[in-house]
């Protein structure tokens, strides 16, 4: 495309932000999906006081929590109503310069912890750190250990999830890109990366396999009930593959589910369903993005801001999607904030006694819905 053509098409994304920002009917938002049910609004909110992000969600072996990794390094435990949250744990011990609550310039030396998941039998904590690797901490918390934090001799940039098969000692983890780094995110996206890997980590020899490669922006992994499969999510394209572990496709791929928008966390509940947060619903401009790759790079270099390029990718409309599925990748049910009233850019959906607990790596809050 000639220099003119990308000037004009560059000058038109500009004017579309301007819509998005200065219009009260937006026309460039995603739209409800078939079926939704818009219930999330009714959420409770859980504030988590001078904290921001928390993204992923989790209960130890006695029930208690949920535990949250939050953007500033902690990792937070929640003491109930009344009694708030404590500091559980911390995936560096080099805190001087941690005391903004967000602060992506300084990820790299705070850590910023993503996916958690307890092993029940010995209740550690593994903690991906998008910066510094999988990681360890004990059930009384305190600075985490480094497991993983290298891959055949090159460093892990952007460790994003992670599911234990505790009868196997057996961690799955993923990482996103060997590229770009969590604060690049966006522009990980919007150049269509697709360097992430799903790896396996043994416990026993302390040795790590690559499964797959060359994934479009490998977020949420969680393994199936029967520990047959692992499902991992390719943010960018969309996708949920199924990756089998036994049986007679064992060492195979396959698309498990396609979905309306860019899947963050998945998480099985206790019947073997899982459930997936959108980041958000695939709007217009998303869709141009990633159907070119001149139009994702053009919009990298607008003279706008990450939050305005956020805003004009999700179609300038906050809003929270969350989806139930079979062990099969069938639909059973779609959740949503279709406004963004009480809960925006959720990032996991985690089921207990009836309850959903929803987190979010953008707002200094969690969501809890009831059943």
């Amino acid at each position: 495309m000639n220099r003119n053509l990308t000037v004009a098409a560059l000058a038109a994304l500009v004017a579309i932000l301007s819509i998005l920002i200065t219009s009260p009917i937006n026309p460039f938002a995603p739209p409800p999906l078939p079926s939704s049910h818009n219930h999330l609004q009714s959420a409770k909110v859980v504030p988590v006081a001078g904290a921001v992000g928390p993204e992923s969600l989790v209960f130890d072996r006695n029930g208690e929590g949920p535990y949250t990794g939050v953007a500033d390094g902690r990792i937070l435990k929640w003491q109930g109503d009344g009694r708030g949250w404590v500091d559980f744990a911390t995936t560096t011990s080099n805190r001087k310069e941690c005391t903004r609550p967000f602060a992506p310039e300084l990820e790299h030396v705070c850590g910023r912890p993503l996916g958690l998941r307890f092993d029940k039998k010995t209740g550690d904590l593994y903690i991906a750190d998008a910066y510094l690797g999988l990681q360890v901490v004990g059930p009384n918390g305190g600075v985490a250990k480094p497991v993983v934090s290298e891959v055949q001799g090159h460093p892990l940039r952007f460790t994003n999830d992670v599911d234990i098969d505790e009868e196997e000692d057996v961690i799955y983890f993923t990482d996103t890109s060997k590229i770009f780094q969590r604060r690049q995110f966006i522009s990980a996206i919007l150049n269509k990366d697709t360097t992430g890997r799903l790896l396996k980590y043994d416990k026993s020899s302390s040795e790590v396999k690559i499964l797959l490669e060359g994934l479009a922006f490998a977020n949420g992994v969680a393994l199936s009930k029967d520990r047959s499969f692992v499902l991992v999510a390719e943010t960018t394209t969309c996708q949920i593959s199924r990756y089998w572990l036994r049986g007679p496709n064992a060492g195979k791929v396959e698309v498990f589910v396609k979905l309306p928008g860019f899947p963050d966390n998945i998480r099985r509940n206790s019947k073997g369903e899982f459930w997936v947060a959108l980041h958000s619903k695939k709007g217009l401009i998303a869709k141009l993005a990633l159907s070119s790759s001149w139009i994702g790079k053009g919009l990298l270099k607008l003279p706008i801001s990450l939050k305005q390029l956020h805003s004009l990718l999700v179609g300038g409309k906050p809003h929270a999607t969350a989806i139930k599925l079979t062990e099969d990748g069938k639909v059973l049910e779609v959740l949503e904030d279709c406004d963004g009233k009480t809960l925006k850019f959720i990032s996991e959906v985690e089921e207990k006694d009836g309850k959903l607990w929803i987190g979010s790596v953008l707002v200094p809050f969690l969501g809890v819905y009831d059943l």
